[in-house]
């Protein structure tokens, strides 16, 4: 598909509990997420791979799929994504209006960013930046 990066790195986040729409539904409303491209499986139910676009950046999700790993995947922990922003308090405000939960306020860092963080509503945390202006 034209709009998928041809490289770089590009995140691919598992949804747990069928909830894969939802979440696109989500990133469109918290991040001002474009859907590039979705895929349903073959029982018509789970998401098997969606593609958007949030800030400029790639983005890709499914729901999980236990019976091809073997185990269902563990809780989302150790990564931050971080989105680099034009206005860090308006992002996090809307984030936080579409059900993410402010994890750190935002507020001016010593390197030079008004910054925060927010857990969305199923479990990926989110770093939010912008210059000091």
């Amino acid at each position: 598909m034209a709009d998928r990066p041809t490289a770089g790195v590009t995140p691919f986040l598992t949804i747990r509990g069928r909830r894969g729409q939802e979440a696109l539904d989500f990133y469109t409303r918290a991040f001002g997420g474009e859907v590039v491209e979705r895929n349903v499986a073959e029982d018509g139910q789970r998401l098997m791979q969606a593609g958007l676009r949030i800030n400029g950046g790639f983005v890709m999700l499914s729901d999980e799929f236990p019976e091809w790993r073997g185990a269902a995947e563990p809780e989302p922990q150790g990564v931050t994504l971080h989105l680099q922003v034009d206005d860090a308090d308006r992002w996090t405000e809307r984030a936080a209006k579409a059900g993410a939960t402010v994890t750190m306020p935002v507020a001016d860092q010593f390197w030079g960013d008004r910054y925060g963080q927010v857990t969305d509503p199923f479990g990926h945390r989110w770093s939010i930046g912008s210059p000091i202006k």
